[in-house]
């Protein structure tokens, strides 16, 4: 006999028939004008956590926004690529000796055109190194990260970084953003994304705020997570991200307005960050100072 399914969103204490929402702005300490936009979508908006890069030009700054507001969810976004080709790019959080295989022919890191190369060499003590050194960044600093999330990996791009993904979650008692079908077989019982996963790059400019208003219409029940983008129109970002920044802008937009709020109201979408998806993942603990 096949076990009923049994969704996320119940897992967390939610109706059977609820539909629930996670609205988190990746990209938090890429630069300053991310980092306002951020701040802004979730103090005022629609957006209910966010994720902090920590390798970033703006990660000082969105570290000192966070313990400013510590009641702000967050996690870490696992970087490993850069793709900030002209002003503000990034290197690894610890040393280029000690992560050589995470590093091009230039002993940069890999532009996410070039994630299969990346991919393709890195070696899994080199990402570990990485990876700790960010999370540790983070944790040193006093604050409290609710999860796990990767920059332009799907669930971390190979099995093995997963895995190690998986490991560092218990180790530091936090969740773990999953959403490939694969990954979420193996943490099968806890709670992930039920739903397709919405990464906002992927939508058109064009009637943008329009295909939001109709996303959120035909939520399904259960967990579903939408990673946005938001950012504010600047200078630095028109220069940085000529290809990008009309989405963080659109994005931030649409969060901002007063059709977001109202359709979430009229739809009685539940709207949550990881914290209490961190609360029923193994090893669950609050580190750092908040």
């Amino acid at each position: 006999m096949t076990e009923p399914v049994v969704l996320s969103s119940e897992l967390l204490g939610f109706p059977a028939d609820a539909r629930v929402l996670i609205v988190n702005c990746d990209d938090f300490g890429m630069r300053r004008g991310i980092n306002a936009a951020v701040i802004e979508a979730i103090e005022r908006g629609i957006a209910s956590s966010c994720s902090l890069m920590v390798p970033c030009p703006g990660a000082g700054e969105a570290m000192r926004l966070l313990r400013e507001r510590p009641g702000i969810p967050f996690g870490i976004h696992l970087t490993l690529v850069c793709e900030a080709e002209r002003e503000g790019a990034w290197g690894p959080v610890a040393s280029k000796e000690r992560v050589g295989s995470l590093l091009d022919e230039a002993g940069e890191l890999f532009s996410p055109d070039r994630s299969d190369e990346l991919l393709g060499q890195a070696r899994i003590e080199d990402v570990e190194v990485e990876f700790r050194a960010q999370v540790d960044a983070v944790v040193g600093a006093g604050l409290a990260p609710t999860h796990l999330d990767w920059h332009c990996l799907a669930d971390g791009g190979r099995d093995d970084i997963f895995e190690l993904t998986l490991s560092l979650a218990g180790e530091y008692g936090l969740a773990v953003r999953v959403w490939g079908e694969a990954g979420r077989q193996t943490v099968r019982g806890l709670p992930v994304t039920d739903n397709d996963f919405l990464d906002s790059f992927s939508l058109g400019l064009e009637g943008k705020a329009a295909r939001y208003a109709r996303l959120l219409r035909e939520l399904p029940v259960g967990l579903s997570e939408w990673a946005v983008h938001p950012g504010v129109r600047d200078e630095e970002s028109r220069v940085v991200e000529p290809g990008g920044w009309r989405v963080r802008q659109t994005d931030h937009e649409f969060l901002m307005s007063a059709e977001a709020r109202e359709l979430l109201r009229e739809e009685g979408i539940f709207v949550i960050d990881y914290g209490g998806i961190q609360e029923r993942w193994p090893g669950s603990r609050r580190p750092g100072g908040r």
